[in-house]
């Protein structure tokens, strides 16, 4: 496992900004490649003098812009003929999309926001955001909030731990719990705030 991380913080300083950026896109569209594997060494690089560390933010978030708009395209422009065409097949119907939507025009940006901060999922909800045909310049600035803080908080734990494998695991596991727990306190504030 170490010479694994060794490799990974040896391949990002090779590929410099433009392998974080590429990494970052990679893990914004629908393929599974998990941010950690390129921000957390970004940070590390930082501490040690071989990143600017505001430049490997801004190339992370900026990738990470990038990969969404490709899925909101995606779905933008091919998702309805595909749920005209077969969503009949997954009991998604006319109706069921029409609610949908009418959800997403409501809540996209908060489900934007916080959906970007959940491993797992941020990486997929840009394509409802694209199906529903959400405002492009609101998707776009939630998605960079959300995005940018995830970096913020991977290229903190690479620039504070470094390679240290055990306190890396332990504060990642921590961070994330925390980071859920936030987002399903902002969602519950978010609807007692919309049903008054």
């Amino acid at each position: 496992m170490h010479n694994f991380i060794k490799f990974i913080i040896n391949l990002v300083d090779s590929w410099g900004y433009l392998g974080i950026f590429f990494m970052m896109f990679l893990e914004s569209t629908f393929f599974p490649f998990p941010s950690e594997v390129a921000m957390i060494p970004a940070g590390y690089l930082a501490s040690q003098g071989k990143m600017n560390i505001f430049i490997a933010w801004l190339t992370g978030t900026f990738g990470s812009l990038m990969g969404a708009l490709f899925n909101y395209f995606l779905c933008f422009f091919f998702g309805r003929n595909l749920i005209k065409k077969y969503g009949k097949y997954i009991r998604i119907t006319q109706e069921k999309m029409a609610k949908f939507e009418a959800f997403f025009d409501k809540h996209g940006e908060i489900s934007t926001f916080n959906c970007r901060l959940i491993p797992g999922i941020r990486q997929y909800i840009s394509l409802p955001a694209g199906l529903a045909k959400m405002n492009l310049i609101r998707f776009s600035i939630f998605t960079t909030l959300g995005a940018g803080i995830w970096v913020a908080i991977l290229i903190a734990i690479g620039y504070f731990l470094g390679a240290n494998e055990e306190a890396l695991k332990q504060k990642l596991h921590i961070i994330t719990l925390i980071v859920f727990v936030f987002v399903i306190f902002s969602f519950i504030l978010y609807f007692i705030k919309k049903s008054k």
